[in-house]
């Protein structure tokens, strides 16, 4: 590797199948190439993250008698027995390239409130800042959102909300896929890779269907929702495959073997925080001239909403979600929901009369929306 690296700070997800080469075990041949990779990006000017999957396959290689449980805690003695031996491993190979490793274990809880996320972002950046490799996979013994196959699909989601937290410039997300298709490359010979996604829209997030590896939890529609959170955050997205050779150099100099999503907005760390929808506690569904107004940058009023969806506090995250369904973004409301349901439709001149206070004119200030 001997250009300059375009991408400062990168975070790089590591699948399952890509780790264990398809075997159903970690391949450490595989392992030490993407290790070698790391190290000569970071030679050459770059910080990287890892956010690794593959702890559950390395417990089953370890316990025999995996085959007769089934259950979540089981799976999850095996990312406990798992998890200190993919460490092990990861230690040993980063050590042959004199390097340090930290293991960071987060669940979506730890991130959920301001506090929880600034302490993780701040130890993220000092464990870069000295030079460490920071090893990063969910907290399975206490979290079961990934072993259920639910909301963080093999560390991708995951993988996004690093790349928030740290302000990277890169979230590589390698796999045993190339990238995105125009349709499954697996079962259609004419499938064409796309190259470059600017925004990602509800075509897009069709194409992604949900085919995915047998071995781990994510398919490509949850690579195309952390590409959605990242790129929304201002950063880069590429999903290529892990198996290409030195692929992880390639795209570290501005080569891009997979499909490249470009980032749609550059927000300051209040705003990424309010974009990676950690604490979100309710949803408010509003018109069309609300998404226009929300589009525009100007704040919501009680006009434009249409229902309220669960219970929080004023000062509380919800979610803005569009007639169609579809999430709009993020924000921070001036009313609790009781009062918005009351308050829905109304012109703001008649917040006062209706509730017998006022908080202001808005439900959210456009100072505290953040789209997505």
């Amino acid at each position: 590797m001997n250009e300059k690296p375009r991408y400062r700070r990168i975070v790089i997800k590591l699948g399952t199948n890509l780790l264990t080469g398809g075997t159903g075990k970690l391949d450490q041949t595989v392992m030490s190439g993407l290790v070698a990779q790391v190290a000569a990006v970071i030679r050459h000017g770059s910080q990287a993250i890892i956010v690794t999957s593959g702890a559950i396959a390395a417990g089953k290689e370890k316990l025999s008698a995996y085959k007769k449980h089934r259950d979540i805690p089981y799976k999850q003695v095996l990312a406990a027995v798992g998890q200190s031996r993919l460490m092990n491993v990861y230690e040993g190979l980063f050590a042959a390239h004199d390097l340090t490793v930290a293991q960071a274990l987060l669940t979506r809880t730890d991130l959920s409130d301001r506090s929880g996320y600034l302490n993780a972002r701040n130890t993220l950046l000092a464990i870069m800042e000295l030079g460490v490799i920071a090893i990063v996979n969910e907290n399975d013994v206490v979290a079961v959102d990934e072993i259920q196959e639910a909301k963080f699909g093999d560390n991708d989601s995951l993988s996004a909300m690093v790349a928030n937290l740290v302000d990277a410039d890169l979230l590589l997300i390698l796999s045993d896929v190339n990238g995105l298709y125009t349709a499954n490359p697996r079962s259609d010979p004419e499938a064409r890779l796309i190259p470059v996604v600017e925004r990602i829209t509800a075509e897009i997030e069709a194409l992604a269907g949900g085919a995915g590896s047998a071995a781990g939890t994510g398919g490509m529609i949850t690579k195309i929702e952390a590409a959605k959170l990242a790129t929304a955050s201002g950063v880069h997205v590429i999903i290529a495959s892990g198996r290409l050779d030195k692929v992880i150099e390639q795209i570290a100099v501005g080569d891009c073997p997979g499909t490249h999503f470009l980032p749609q907005a550059f927000p300051d760390a209040r705003h990424r925080w309010l974009v990676s929808g950690l604490s979100t506690r309710g949803r408010v569904l509003i018109d069309e001239g609300a998404v226009r107004a929300v589009m525009k940058c100007s704040s919501l009023l009680p006009a434009g909403i249409k229902a309220v969806e669960g219970v929080f506090k004023r000062g509380d995250i919800v979610r803005l979600i569009t007639p169609g369904g579809s999430q709009l973004g993020f924000g921070i409301v001036n009313y609790d929901a009781a009062e918005i349901d009351k308050i829905k439709g109304l012109h703001s001149d008649a917040i006062a009369g209706k509730l017998g206070h006022s908080y202001g004119d808005e439900i959210i200030h456009r100072s505290n929306l953040a789209v997505c």
